[in-house]
């Protein structure tokens, strides 16, 4: 099982356009939603994949399904069932695509008899989605998903990636956990296009300089959560919302900024959408006090309870 994530700040300097010049870096934690998967033999040596769809073929040129089909290249597996549910929706801005591709590797290495690491498991995702597959995506999300737990996670020009777990004190991670609340939009988007337009808006200056105060503000969350200051998330949060709107035309629209809004008048400090943006799931930082009126205010979208949790993907015999 494979935890899914959510981003602070920061998102978006993960990309290699953006940290190849400058270092990226942000704020995440892994969250008790999960993706997982099975594997075993097959019984006729078949090879079969069980996801939205099902796909039963004799070689793995066959598979439609993109990552378990280079995945199971990389392995030169065959006749073997595959099968994978989820907590959450996909496109719905929680890092299901990576959390499915680390889990995927982390499966296969234990039905291999093989041991790995979070660090190889992280990387071995990344070099499948970005370099094998080509997607327009960053690395924030397989590294969440292998380590687990809050951190800061550093990325470098060269491509190598530090995570830094974030202590807190005694008592505050669980006043973070309570004053998070997360609220369903709607609707799933393809993260491509977003991603694609906000790398390629890197060499506007005004953008980038952007991206470059997310990235400070990321680093200004991992001191106030070192200190306990809980609450200024909620002020971090609200700031990094409105830089990361400015990255991409598709990030937002008039009905998220409506939600925004009511939000931030009935009790939330901040937030932001999740994930590339264009739909999904808004979280916002509200301490417990205001949560009921934020509740009675956003009525009309559901609510999804979630709490962190400090693993990153595991096997479950």
């Amino acid at each position: 099982m494979t935890p899914f994530r959510v981003s602070f700040a920061g998102g978006g300097s993960d990309l290699r356009a953006f940290y190849k010049d400058d270092p990226g870096c942000v704020v995440s934690t892994t969250i008790d939603k999960y993706m997982y998967l099975f594997a075993h033999p097959s019984f006729d040596r078949k090879i079969q994949i069980k996801y939205s769809r099902t796909e039963l073929v004799d070689e793995i040129e066959e598979i439609q399904h993109p990552i378990v089909r280079e995945v199971l290249r990389i392995f030169r597996l065959t006749g073997i069932d595959i099968s994978s549910i989820a907590d959450i929706p996909s496109g719905t801005g929680l890092g299901s695509s990576s959390s499915f591709t680390v889990g995927l590797f982390n499966a296969l290495y234990g039905y291999v008899g093989k041991e790995s690491t979070a660090e190889k498991l992280a990387a071995d995702a990344c070099r499948l989605e970005i370099d094998i597959l080509e997607e327009p995506i960053g690395r924030q999300d397989q590294y969440a998903a292998a380590f687990g737990g809050l951190n800061l996670i550093k990325f470098r020009g060269d491509d190598s990636v530090i995570v830094e777990p974030i202590d807190m004190p005694p008592g505050k991670r669980e006043e973070l956990d309570a004053n998070l609340l997360m609220f369903y939009t709607g609707g799933q988007r393809e993260a491509r296009g977003i991603l694609e337009d906000q790398a390629n808006n890197m060499a506007d200056k005004t953008k980038r300089a952007n991206l470059i105060r997310m990235t400070q503000l990321a680093r200004e969350l991992h001191v106030s959560l070192q200190k306990g200051c809980t609450d200024d998330m909620g002020l971090i949060l609200d700031e990094n919302w409105y830089l990361k709107k400015r990255l991409s035309a598709k990030i937002s629209c008039g009905d998220l900024d409506d939600i925004y809004q009511v939000a931030t008048k009935n009790g939330a400090l901040g937030g932001k959408l999740l994930g590339a943006g264009g739909a999904g799931f808004f979280l916002f930082y509200c301490r417990v006090e205001e949560q009921e009126r934020l509740r009675s205010a956003l009525s009309g979208l559901r609510e999804m309870r979630f709490r962190f949790d400090p693993q990153g993907t595991r096997l479950v015999l």
